[in-house]
């Protein structure tokens, strides 16, 4: 039975679901359907919309391409036209050149001509003046050479007063307007600059607080004197100077060593071997700090930075100041030549820089010429490489020991290195060192031929030269003296300058009987 109403609802709910699955179907086919004729309406619409559009635009295209050919082929006829203008002118410039050309090549066929003709011409001349020259020598028996020679010879016999007293006249004008000018600029710069000289001698003074210090120092059995003399270098002299001992050496570093260690052993009290070598090590670190300082203080006197100069040249710069040459304190020297250099570089209008670098730097040798081998131009010149100086700074070493220097600078940083040489007090010399240097002041003098008597007098400032005056003439007497001047500058070194006079005279005597 239930089985039956089963199959009974199912045929029922199938029958009803069919019709209204139909029904459906039907309302939604009806909707779809007029969807669909809308949709086609609308795309007929925008095709009729888009043909007009596509129709007014071509007309547009169509009317501007007519525009633009209108433009182009208006542009065309005046392009052409100026072509045609240009072409014309070109005409007319290739006309005017050929014609040009044609006169060119008309003239030069005439310079050549004319070149030609010249060259003959000129041929003839020089062969005419052979011609002449060789009949005046036959007729006078000399050549051009020994004609020229002997007339020479007669202008000087016969006029060799005048040329003397005009040579000496040219001569005396040029020195005194050199000299003027000379003694001008060095005037002005020595008087800008005035510093003091103190000679350096060889030893050095200790004061002692007291006599009894003396043994003390001296040690038993002489062993603190004789350490303190093996750790420094120097010698040690007691003698009877109440409150003083001696410190003597030819080095200015080994001296002030030996001085330091001293003041401090005698401040401290403790004086012994082992006390000395602490005071010796003590010494010389103090006096490497005194000797960087000398540097410093140098450059900061003459306004040089520091920024561009190696610590260690600076180290080499301030050893100088223990450092002598003939009793100069050499730090001293330096500073002088640098500030001299550049005030006369102001003057003569040369590189005030290089002059003052070159000037401080010039003897930079010396602070090594002692440990190293090598003269002290040549030291100086490697060390300022070494540090990167320029080459014009660097010339400076090996320049002022030329005789010609290359340079304008070099040339002022030597006078200036022999004004600071000269300077009344700055130097000393031993006796036997200033009789060696007038005995060859001499020598060279006597070494010419015709002289007879050499004099060196003023200190050897000067030189006096008797000549015979058999061999030697006033024309000659001259040259002798320009000549022995050029021999003492490339054979002596000395400071300043050196007048040569050379004294021709003629004696006659008789006597009446």
């Amino acid at each position: 039975m239930l089985y039956f109403y089963a199959v009974i609802g199912v045929i029922v709910g199938g029958l009803g679901g069919f019709i209204l699955a139909k029904y459906i179907t039907s309302s939604k086919g009806k909707k779809i359907q007029r969807l669909v004729d809308e949709a086609e309406d609308k795309i007929k619409k925008r095709l009729l919309d888009a043909d007009a559009k596509e129709k007014e635009v071509l007309l547009k295209a169509k009317d501007r391409a007519v525009k633009i050919l209108e433009e182009v082929r208006v542009e065309e006829k005046r392009t052409n036209e100026e072509l045609k203008s240009e072409k014309a002118k070109l005409a007319e410039r290739e006309q005017a050149f050929s014609a040009k050309l044609l006169e060119i090549e008309d003239v030069r066929q005439d310079i050549e001509v004319k070149s030609v003709k010249l060259t003959a011409d000129l041929q003839a001349v020089e062969t005419m003046k052979l011609e002449e020259t060789k009949k005046l020598e036959e007729v006078a028996g000399l050549s051009q050479e020994e004609a020229l020679d002997r007339m020479i010879k007669l202008i000087e016999e016969h006029h060799e007063d005048t040329l003397l007293s005009r040579i000496r006249k040219l001569e005396e004008q040029e020195s005194e307007e050199i000299d003027r000018k000379a003694k001008n600029i060095l005037a002005v710069a020595i008087q800008r600059l005035a510093s003091s000289h103190v000679a350096e001698t060889t030893t050095t003074n200790v004061e002692l607080p007291s006599d009894e210090m003396k043994g003390r120092i001296i040690g038993r059995e002489g062993r603190n004197i004789k350490a303190l003399e093996l750790l420094t270098g120097c010698e040690l002299i007691v003698d009877d100077t109440p409150g003083m001992i001696t410190v003597s050496g030819f080095s200015p570093i080994r001296r002030h060593v030996c001085k330091r260690a001293l003041d401090k052993l005698i401040l401290d009290g403790r004086i012994h071997p082992g006390r000395i070598e602490e005071a010796v090590e003590e010494a010389k670190h103090d006096l490497a700090l005194d000797i960087k300082k000398a540097g410093e203080d140098a450059l900061f006197q003459l306004g040089i930075s520091m920024a561009g100069i190696d610590p260690k040249l600076v180290q080499i710069l301030g050893r100088l100041k223990y450092r002598t040459s003939h009793g100069q304190n050499q730090l001293m020297h330096s500073t002088e030549v640098s500030n001299l250099a550049a005030l006369m570089a102001e003057q003569l209008g040369a590189d005030v820089t290089v002059c003052k670098k070159g000037g401080l730097f010039h003897d930079i040798g010396k602070a090594v010429d002692h440990d190293m081998q090598g003269g002290h131009p040549e030291l100086g010149y490697q060390i300022m490489k070494k540090f990167g100086f320029p080459e014009e700074i660097c010339y400076q070493s090996m320049g002022h020991h030329e005789d010609k220097p290359k340079t304008l600078e070099a040339v002022i940083v030597k006078a200036a290195d022999a004004i600071s040489g000269a300077r009344p007090g700055a130097r000393k010399d031993s006796l036997e060192q200033y009789v060696k240097r007038l005995e060859e002041l001499e020598a060279v003098a006597m070494s010419f031929e015709g002289v007879e008597k050499v004099y060196a007098i003023q200190a050897g400032r000067e030189i006096r030269i008797f000549v015979n005056p058999k061999q030697i003439n006033d024309l000659t007497a001259i040259e002798l003296a320009k000549d022995i001047a050029v021999k003492i500058e490339k054979e002596l070194k000395y400071p300043g300058e050196i007048r040569v006079t050379v004294i021709r005279e003629t004696r006659v005597i008789e006597y009446a009987k």
